[in-house]
C-alpha cells in the first residue's frame, strides 16, 4: 500500500495536476476568505468552507480521473492486479495519494483562522467543524472519484462522471424534498451527504456523521475492489 501511494503522489507532482489543484485550492479559497470576510469585516468563515465544498466537487475530479483510467488505457493494470499486493491495499494506496493532494489544498483553511485569531476573537468550533466537514466530504469525493476512474479508460469521461456522481450525492436532500412518498423521502434523507454535512458546519462534532462519512468511504472503497475483481478474473 505504501509503495502504491508513493508511486501515486510522485506521480501527482511529475505532472502538473497535483500543483494545480492546490493552486486552485488557494486561489479560490483565498478569493472567497477575502470576499467573504475580510471585505466586510466579519469572522465567520462558513460561506469561505461553503464555497470550497462546491470547488471541491467540481475539482476533485481532476485529481481522481487519471488512478485508474489511465492504467486502464496504457494497460498496466493488468500488472498492477497480478502484483504481489491485495486489491484492497492497492485501491486503499491510491485513495491515500488523492487525498493526501486534497488535505495539502485544504490545509490553508486553519491558516486562515490563524491569521483572524491574530486581530479578532474567532470562534474555533466553527473553524474546527467547518475544516473537518470539508475533509470528510473530500475523502467521500476522493473515493466516488476512484471508483469512476476504475470503470473507464477515458480520464474525461471519469472526471465528468464523477462530477455529475458528486452532484448526485450533494443533492440527495433536495431530491428527497420533492418525493411525495414519505418513507422513501425519509429513507434518502438519511444517506443525504450535504445534511450530515451541514451538522459540522454549526460546530457540532457529530460521531455519527464521521461514522456515516468513513462508511460512504469504505462503500465506494469496496465496490472498487469488486470491480477489479471482476476485471483480473475475466
Amino acid at each position: 500500500m505504501t509503495a502504491i501511494m508513493k508511486r501515486e503522489l510522485s506521480a501527482y507532482f511529475k505532472s502538473p495536476i497535483g500543483y494545480v489543484f492546490i493552486a486552485v485550492s488557494f486561489l479560490f479559497s483565498g478569493f472567497f476568505f477575502w470576499f467573504f470576510t475580510l471585505s466586510v469585516g466579519s469572522t465567520d468563515v462558513s460561506t469561505v468552507f461553503l464555497g470550497m465544498f462546491y470547488v471541491y466537487m467540481i475539482f476533485v475530479p481532476v485529481l481522481t480521473m487519471r488512478l485508474m483510467a489511465d492504467e486502464n488505457k496504457q494497460r498496466t493494470d493488468q500488472l498492477l492486479l497480478t502484483a504481489p499486493v491485495g486489491l484492497m491495499r492497492l485501491v486503499a494506496g491510491k485513495f491515500l495519494s488523492a487525498y493526501c493532494v486534497f488535505m495539502l489544498g485544504d490545509i490553508v483553511m486553519l491558516i486562515y483562522g490563524v491569521v483572524m485569531s491574530f486581530f479578532a476573537s474567532v470562534n474555533w468550533a466553527i473553524i474546527l467543524g467547518n475544516f473537518c466537514a470539508l475533509a470528510l466530504i473530500g475523502a467521500v469525493f476522493v473515493s466516488a472519484g476512484l471508483f469512476v476512474s476504475t470503470l473507464t479508460e477515458s480520464q474525461m469521461v471519469a472526471a465528468i462522471g464523477s462530477i455529475a456522481l458528486n452532484v448526485a450525492l450533494a443533492l440527495i436532500n433536495v431530491i428527497s424534498s420533492v418525493i411525495p412518498v414519505q418513507f422513501i423521502s425519509d429513507a434518502l434523507r438519511g444517506i443525504s451527504v450535504f445534511d450530515r454535512y451541514y451538522e459540522f458546519t454549526t460546530g457540532i462534532f457529530s460521531l455519527s456523521g464521521v461514522i456515516f462519512f468513513i462508511s460512504v468511504v469504505v462503500v465506494f472503497m469496496f465496490l472498487t475492489v469488486r470491480v477489479l475483481e471482476r476485471r483480473r478474473w475475466a
